[in-house]
């Protein structure tokens, strides 16, 4: 990346200047403008300040976070977002940005109360027959209240808080435009389409700002596991719930974390890990629909150690196509089958102009060759996900985002697991899912609707190939038939060849005006023009001088970018 500091041009934007000051103002106090022109891709990603240690990248990471703790709701987010992200930023500024908690100080019940009559028709008073106003949490989106419905049922409400949709808005078109002023005009942008990235955040943001949106995420989840006595969802109840306001069945517990709790109440958190880890499994391989915000918070444990779940703002959906790669990723790994990971991280999506099949399966051997030494029950996610991506990411490819959430809400359920039991090993307990999902793909209940459709879609198509290939002919008879090519990369080419072609015209130029000047100085003396002719050739000797280092200094520099 070029060593500048990144242009502003949101700031000519009347609305938004205001913001765009204070977010400069900001940075420039936590010492990250100048940060943001140091940072630089390097072979493997985004790896940091030029020159920086250890020490200073993490004193780097500390004042990112403090930043964007202080700027607010959008960029708490988008600092949670980028902790995933560990194929764009450095080891130290992850470790950092994981720390970021969603935790403000709370606002004043009345303007919630405002809001909640305002969309729910009347005053909680009358609605509920209880409400403490005290709220039970508070983040930087919304808040949320304990109540009691007129039949003594006990509920939830979380409200959004007054003004944060607009805000959150207005942020959003701000990071927006600095993303496409980094994907035009960075190395960094350009290889990961920043713009993508940043328009895929900003998706899953706004549907944390739709309640209506995490009702029905609710409801699916609920129906999903509505058999499963390890996992239970709560009730939405959509007449009291609107997209400001979401009423849900209240469910009590034990926070999955609080290990002091779990062991008063005698409950085995061996079973708890592995509900856990069945939770998340179950969502990513039978249902391709998950949970992507798992952090201990939204899990209470009951006495049985089954799991309640809560909180559906954020999820993530996988297609068929991408299941089955994830299974064959895993199947891969326990096989150590390097060709087959190959082709299903190909299948994920992940790509590149540069792509060499050969030297990432080289390096892939290379990684499977150090974990050959290791039993399946001491490989962790965390440590196998991370070493993959690191392979990946020294060969230019690029992550799909929904396959970037998904690791990071398997690594995080992995976190806990092994915090309820230290021993607890993912690799050895998840072998039976993947199996069982891996057969049931292809069986013959899976793959006979599929082998129907691919014989109706082959005989439609060889029905229609004749019209069609009459059709072509004809195009092609009357000349109206056209290619499209893709030419960047011979532009590119032709451009650098037609600089080459200049330099060597310029410099052919120049060595027969020299010549010339010399034939002129030796055959023509006049003794008339002397004075004259001493001056010209003087300014002409100096002149070639000039002529000849500049076309060295363009050489050079042409040869050095």
């Amino acid at each position: 990346m070029a060593n500048r500091l990144i242009p502003i041009p949101w700031f000519a934007r009347g609305p938004l200047l205001h913001r765009s000051r204070q977010i400069l103002s900001v940075f420039t106090r936590y010492r990250l403008a100048r940060l943001v022109s140091d940072l630089q891709l390097r072979e493997g990603g985004l790896r940091g300040p030029r020159l920086a240690n250890h020490a200073e990248l993490h004193e780097h990471g500390e004042a990112l976070r403090l930043a964007l703790i202080e700027l607010g709701a959008t960029f708490i987010k988008l600092g949670q977002a980028l902790s995933a992200r560990n194929d764009l930023l450095p080891p130290e500024y992850i470790e950092e940005l994981s720390k970021l908690q969603d935790e403000v100080p709370p606002i004043p019940f009345e303007p919630i109360r405002a809001l909640i009559q305002q969309e729910l028709g009347e005053s909680p008073e009358k609605i509920f027959k209880s409400i403490n106003p005290t709220p039970i949490a508070s983040a930087s989106i919304g808040q949320v209240y304990a109540a009691r419905l007129q039949n003594d049922q006990e509920v939830v409400i979380k409200v959004i808080r007054p003004g944060v949709e607009a805000s959150i808005e207005r942020d959003l078109e701000i990071v927006q435009d600095i993303a496409a002023w980094a994907t035009q005009n960075t190395d960094l942008g350009k290889q990961y389409d920043l713009s993508a990235i940043v328009d895929e955040f900003a998706y899953t943001l706004r549907g944390e700002l739709d309640y209506l949106r995490e009702g029905q995420n609710a409801d699916t989840f609920r129906q999903q596991f509505f058999d499963d006595p390890r996992i239970y969802i709560p009730r939405v109840y959509w007449n009291l719930t609107t997209r400001q306001v979401i009423t849900i069945e209240r469910v009590k517990g034990i926070k999955i974390n609080d290990l002091a709790g779990l062991d008063q109440a005698g409950i085995n958190r061996k079973i708890v890990a592995e509900n856990l880890m069945h939770f998340a499994l179950r969502q990513v391989f039978e249902f391709g629909f998950y949970h992507a915000d798992p952090h201990p918070g939204n899990f209470f444990v009951q006495p049985d150690g089954s799991l309640a779940v809560m909180d559906f703002g954020m999820v993530g959906r996988l297609t068929p196509k991408m299941v089955s790669s994830l299974l064959g990723i895993a199947r891969a790994l326990e096989n150590r089958d390097s060709d087959l990971l190959v082709d299903e991280m190909v299948r994920t999506g992940m790509y590149s102009r540069r792509f060499s099949r050969r030297d990432i399966g080289r390096d892939i051997d290379h990684l499977l060759d150090r974990f050959s030494n290791l039993p399946i029950e001491q490989l962790s996610a965390t440590d196998v996900s991370r070493e993959i991506m690191n392979v990946a990411l020294h060969h230019g490819l690029q992550f799909p985002g929904e396959l970037v959430a998904m690791t990071r809400a398997i690594t995080i359920s992995e976190g806990t697991g092994s915090l309820l039991y230290p021993d607890f090993q993912l690799a050895t307990f998840s072998s039976p899912y993947v199996r069982k999902f891996w057969m049931k793909q292809r069986s013959p209940a899976t793959l006979l609707p599929r082998i129907s459709q691919a014989a109706i879609d082959g005989f439609e198509f060889g029905v229609e190939l004749p019209r069609r290939a009459s059709r072509v002919l004809e195009q092609l008879e009357r000349g109206q038939m056209e290619f499209s090519l893709n030419t960047d990369r011979m532009q590119n080419l032709l451009s650098k060849m037609q600089k080459m072609t200049n330099r060597l015209a310029m410099a052919i130029l120049l060595a027969a005006t020299i010549v010339a000047l010399g034939f002129v100085l030796v055959l023509y003396r006049s003794e008339r023009w002397q004075v004259f002719f001493d001056w010209f050739f003087g300014f002409a000797f100096i002149g070639s001088l000039l002529w000849g280092a500049w076309i060295m200094w363009s050489i050079w520099r042409s040869n050095r970018d």
